[in-house]
């Protein structure tokens, strides 16, 4: 369990004991100290459960990350870049902090454009510009 919360923007931070951390070995290359120091940082936080969160920020969160989501609605993220425990658990806490902050904007619509009269103009005049470099490379047979 982690003690301190996580602020993710103005208005919404994440309660310490709605996070959950745990840490492990971290694998690959990195001799003796990787094999016997548990460095790897696990941060769990379950959105369906918040009370952090109003009901649309759940619904947003929920939809936009659902491909990260575990089935219970757990958010699991994992740092294991650096030696340190504590470098790899704050940059856990940083990348949850981000993907809640992405995934929490709004984007905006589209609004449907047309096309210039000029721009227009100017992709029918590269068309035949181009028609005409191409009409240059053929052969011309003699009609007589």
């Amino acid at each position: 369990m982690s003690s301190d919360p996580l602020n993710i923007q103005q208005g919404l931070t994440i309660p310490g004991d709605e996070l959950h951390e745990s840490f492990s070995q971290s694998g690959g290359s990195g001799g003796q100290h990787v094999n016997k120091v548990a460095t790897k940082a696990t941060l769990r936080w379950n959105i369906q459960a918040s009370a952090a969160l109003s009901l649309r920020q759940r619904s947003r969160l929920l939809e936009r990350l659902a491909s990260r989501l575990t089935r219970s609605g757990e958010l699991v993220l994992q740092a294991s870049s650096s030696r340190s425990q504590s470098a790899n658990r704050e940059e856990a806490r940083a990348r949850l902090a981000g993907l809640v902050r992405e995934a929490l904007k709004v984007q905006r619509k589209r609004r449907p454009t047309r096309p210039t009269r000029a721009s227009k103009e100017r992709r029918l005049e590269s068309k035949r510009q181009l028609s005409k470099r191409k009409q240059g490379r053929k052969k011309w047979r003699d009609q007589d």
